[in-house]
């Protein structure tokens, strides 16, 4: 049964780092655990998106339907972010305010070396999930009050 909810949380940080801390409350496991099931989480993403990111981009200009590139709100925050701090800025900004995937998919497009996004995205997951995790649990304190 336990297994079961370390999945759960694996799985919701995966596609949302800050799913992971909330799920990890919900289903009552220690603020260690959920750590750990949330940083797992992201990095299964991460591993996942940049060992297939080369096939996704084939793969989305083949169906995608040719339109010329434009410049969004989005990918002009992406450019910016690159551009200030590069590989850092990525990895901290993504549990944050990028996704999982969303943050790789971004590395893997600015072409950053596999050992790096790795690397950089581990220390992140980590630092954010501490902070994250507690956060949630102390105030859940508060509120169940």
């Amino acid at each position: 049964m336990e297994f079961a909810k370390y999945i759960s949380v694996v799985a919701a940080s995966m596609l949302k780092f800050v799913g992971g801390p909330l799920s990890g409350l919900a289903l009552g496991l220690s603020w260690v655990e959920t750590s750990v099931c949330t940083v797992s989480g992201m990095m299964m993403s991460v591993i996942l998106v940049t060992y297939t990111g080369k096939l996704l981009q084939t793969l989305w200009r083949r169906f995608k339907p040719a339109t010329p590139k434009r410049f969004t709100r989005r990918t002009r925050l992406a450019v910016r972010i690159w551009k200030r701090s590069g590989m850092i800025g990525i990895a901290f900004l993504t549990p944050i305010l990028l996704t999982p995937i969303g943050g790789t998919i971004l590395a893997v497009s600015f072409r950053v070396n596999r050992g790096l996004i790795f690397s950089y995205m581990l220390m992140s997951a980590a630092w954010w999930s501490v902070i994250i995790t507690l956060a949630t649990y102390q105030l859940s304190g508060f509120i169940g009050k």
